[in-house]
């Protein structure tokens, strides 16, 4: 009999207890989550912003629905191994039975681990002002009704945290302990603005893996992987670092097409068909054409 693979979740816990901190960078579709795994990534993770910017050209204020993310994270996990994290905010409805139900949908699709948010179901982007926080019970009972909504025991539920902007550390640490308590797998401080935070963090909670989030121009300094890892830092997440750096190139190309009419000046900048070609595997595909159809 066939060795049974292991599930996407367990993929995601292995690889948090080998690398120390796990780098987990955001990819926006299924091709640049193929270039991660090039790269030499363990992790990937798709950003709310994300879905809601690449996929749909809308902000990051809860617009996009559920099955706007599952499409997603389809189409990602069918074109790339490596073990994903997804941004479910709030849980995409008022009661448990819609959070119960993002999470299977999430995990039918192919991810290995969600994070879950203590703001309120209007929320914002966590590095904005006048995010509004739901009572601690109430987050409380968002974990349990995902915690429940697993299949595989081994599927991650990670509890975020914005209260430090509205509530102080002390009160983030008091909730993050009560989400832990309440079934959580790993926690997400969200903003934060000093190592010496993650250390209580990860100092109150040992055992528990703490993701710090490195999203550029935020609230939180680009601290390097060996700063978080001296602080007990678990995973590190560059949500939206590739999706930032395509969109200005695109731009600059597209500005430079309009002006010039040509877009000679910026080829040293883009991606060749041959390197395309290399990543998708693209000749294995015509191999395989001609072996069924014959040369013609």
């Amino acid at each position: 009999m066939a060795a049974r693979l292991a599930s996407p979740g367990t993929l995601f816990r292995t690889a948090v207890k080998v690398n120390k901190p796990l780098q987990i960078p955001g990819a926006v579709n299924a091709y640049t989550a193929m270039l991660a795994e090039h790269s030499g990534f363990h992790a990937l993770y798709l950003s709310g912003s994300g879905v809601a910017a690449a996929s749909y050209g809308l902000p990051d204020l809860g617009i996009t629905s559920l099955n706007d993310v599952v499409e997603d994270v389809r189409r990602i996990t069918r074109a790339c191994k490596l073990p994903l994290l997804v941004d479910i905010d709030t849980g995409f409805g008022p009661t448990a039975f819609h959070i119960k139900r993002a999470v299977q949908e999430i995990e039918a699709a192919g991810a290995a681990a969600v994070h879950l948010e203590d703001q309120a179901s209007v929320k914002r982007c966590g590095h904005r002002p006048n995010k509004q926080i739901v009572p601690e019970d109430e987050m409380v009972d968002r974990i349990r009704a995902a915690v429940d909504g697993r299949t595989d025991p081994n599927f991650v539920i990670m509890a975020r945290t914005d209260a430090l902007a509205n509530e102080g550390i002390d009160s983030a640490l008091k909730r993050s302990k009560a989400y832990i308590a309440a079934g959580a797998d790993m926690l997400f401080p969200e903003a934060l603005n000093e190592l010496s935070q993650y250390k209580i963090f990860s100092d109150a909670l040992p055992g528990v893996p703490i993701l710090a989030n490195i999203t550029e121009f935020g609230k939180t300094p680009m601290f390097t992987t060996e700063e978080l890892a001296g602080v007990g830092v678990g995973m590190v997440l560059y949500p939206l670092s590739a999706f930032r750096a395509q969109s200005a190139a695109a731009l600059k190309v597209y500005d430079a097409i309009r002006d010039k009419g040509t877009q000679s000046d910026v080829l040293s900048i883009m991606q060749t068909r041959e390197e395309l070609y290399q990543h998708l595997g693209y000749h294995a595909y015509e191999e395989k054409m001609d072996a069924l159809f014959g040369k013609k």
